[in-house]
C-alpha cells in the first residue's frame, strides 16, 4: 500500500451557532503535514463539531478553514467533502450492512479500474490484518473487527488527512490499547495527517505529536502532551490531565500558604486567594513517629488495594477533604493509621482560586 501525500490543515477564527448559543468560538489551529493531533476535553466542548466542520459535514458560521494553504470553506467558498482529500473514520464503524467488508473498503475507490480498487482495497485491509475477512460481512465481525474494516475504508483512498471520532471508544478495554498502538503506528507509516477526537485525556497524551484541550466552544491550551500535562495553563487543565489535590491557600510574602506548606506565588497579588494543586503521587506518607517533625501529621481514613498500588486517604488538620495519596503497595504497614505526610511542593502547581 502506497504512502499519502501528507496534507497541512489551517483554521482561522472559526466559529459556529446554533441559535444564539455559540458551539465554537474562534477557533485558530495549525496542524502541520504527517502530525498526529488529538483534540480532547469534556462532552459538549465542540469536538465533533469542529471534526464535522474540517470535513466539509457541517458549515460554519464565521472564519476559514485550508488545506495546504487551499481555502475550502471562507469567503464565499465552500469544497463539499467528497473533493476535500480527506478520510473520516466515525465512533460507529458505519459499515454498509449490505455489503461484503472487501465491496465496504472499495466503495470510495470509483476513479480507479475495478482490478486496481481490488487490489488496493485488498491491501488496506491487509495492513489491519483483516484481509482473511474479505468476503465476511460486517455483523458477522467483532466490534473491534468492524473497526479496523473501516479504518481499512478509510485509508484505501490513501487521504493525506485522516479525521477520526472517538474511534476507540467502542471497543472493550482489553483489545482497546491493541487496536490503537496498531491504528497509530500504521497511520505513521502512511505519512497521514490525522485529527483524533477523544475524552478520554491518557490516549490523548499517549497518541497525540500535539494535542488541543477543548472547553465550552474554546481551545484552551494547546502543545505537545508532555507540556500539557507538565505545564498546564489552568486549573482546569491541570485536573483534566491527572488527579489533583487542590488546596485553599492566601498569598503573602510571595507564597502560597497552605495546609500543606507554602509554595512561591510570584504571579498572584498579595492577599489574593490561590489553588495549590498536588498530584497523588506527589507525596511520601511514613509512619508517625515521637520525635518526627518533618511533614504534616495525618490520620490515614481508608485504604484501597489496587494490585502494584494502593490509595489512601489521609485527614490532615486545615483541610476539609482528605488528601487523596498513591503509595506502592506495601510501603505503609496495614496496621498504621497515624502518619507523617510529606509533599513534593517542588512538584506543587498553583492557580488563581476558582470563584465560589
Amino acid at each position: 500500500m502506497g504512502v499519502s501525500i501528507a496534507n497541512s490543515l489551517s483554521l482561522e477564527d472559526v466559529s459556529s451557532w446554533v441559535g444564539d448559543k455559540a458551539i465554537l468560538r474562534d477557533i485558530t489551529l495549525q496542524v502541520e503535514p504527517g502530525e498526529v493531533l488529538c483534540l480532547v476535553g469534556p462532552s459538549g466542548s465542540g469536538k465533533t463539531t469542529l471534526l464535522r466542520i474540517l470535513a466539509g459535514l457541517e458549515s460554519r458560521h464565521s472564519g476559514a478553514v485550508r488545506i495546504d494553504e487551499r481555502l475550502v470553506a471562507g469567503n464565499g467558498v465552500f469544497v463539499p467533502p467528497e473533493k476535500r482529500g480527506i478520510g473520516l473514520v466515525f465512533q460507529d464503524s458505519a459499515l454498509f450492512p449490505h455489503l461484503n467488508n472487501l465491496d465496504n473498503v472499495m466503495f470510495g475507490l470509483n476513479s480507479l479500474t475495478s482490478k486496481a480498487a481490488r487490489e488496493q482495497a485488498m491491501q488496506a485491509l491487509s495492513r489491519v490484518g483483516m484481509e482473511r475477512f474479505a468476503s465476511a460481512w460486517p455483523h458477522q465481525l467483532s466490534g473491534g473487527e468492524q473497526q479496523r474494516v473501516a479504518l481499512a475504508r478509510a485509508m484505501a483512498p490513501r487521504p493525506g488527512i485522516l479525521l477520526m471520532d472517538e474511534p476507540f471508544s467502542s471497543l472493550d478495554a482489553r483489545m482497546r490499547d491493541d487496536i490503537r498502538e496498531r491504528t497509530i503506528d500504521l497511520l505513521r507509516d502512511l505519512r497521514s495527517t490525522v485529527i483524533i477526537v477523544t475524552h478520554d485525556p491518557e490516549e490523548a497524551l499517549m497518541v497525540g505529536d500535539k494535542v488541543a484541550l477543548m472547553r465550552n466552544g474554546s481551545i484552551l491550551q494547546v502543545g505537545s502532551g508532555r507540556n500539557l500535562y507538565r505545564h498546564p495553563d489552568s486549573l482546569f487543565a491541570a485536573r483534566f490531565f491527572s488527579q489533583l489535590n487542590v488546596f485553599r491557600a492566601t498569598v503573602a510574602n510571595g507564597c502560597a500558604e497552605a495546609a500543606i506548606g507554602a509554595v512561591p506565588a510570584d504571579h498572584l497579588s498579595p492577599g489574593s486567594r490561590a489553588a495549590v494543586c498536588l498530584r497523588q503521587d506527589s507525596f511520601v506518607v511514613k509512619p508517625a513517629r515521637r520525635k518526627a517533625t518533618k511533614g504534616v501529621p495525618g490520620r490515614v481514613a481508608k485504604r484501597g488495594f489496587t494490585g502494584r498500588f494502593e490509595l489512601l486517604d489521609i485527614v490532615i488538620e486545615g483541610h476539609d477533604e482528605p488528601v487523596r495519596v498513591r503509595v506502592p503497595a506495601g510501603g505503609l504497614p496495614e496496621l498504621v493509621v497515624d502518619v507523617r505526610l510529606q509533599p513534593d511542593l517542588a512538584n506543587a502547581m498553583v492557580f488563581e482560586a476558582p470563584p465560589h
